[in-house]
């Protein structure tokens, strides 16, 4: 089994080949190929961690589509004074299918 860890939106995301993640916005059009930056590959037994064999890994993958994430809610109140203030906020995000783990020895 071939997994890594890659950096996608600000997060680090698991990923294997065939997954679908969701990971912030990217500004690409459905059906585009987006790269990630991989930061660990295990490989069955092997762990790389090596900044120099990981620079020859891409992992690849295939946007399907832009969606809203679950909405929050904030709200400040503050007691004896009347203050309420109410406010919602859901963050864009995209889908992406993973398609390859290339460079993996």
């Amino acid at each position: 089994m071939v997994y890594a860890i890659v950096k996608a939106g600000g997060r680090q995301e698991k990923v294997t080949v065939g997954e679908t993640i969701t990971v912030d916005r990217i500004d690409q059009a459905a059906g585009a190929t987006v790269t990630f930056p991989a930061l660990l590959v295990v490989d069955g037994a092997s762990v790389t961690t090596d900044a120099k064999v990981l620079s020859g890994v891409k992992v690849t993958g295939e946007v399907i589509d832009e969606v809203k994430g679950p909405k929050i809610d904030i709200l400040r109140y503050m007691n004896k004074t009347g203050y309420r203030r109410r406010q919602g906020f859901r963050a864009q995000q995209t889908r992406v299918k993973i398609t390859a783990i290339s460079g993996v020895k």
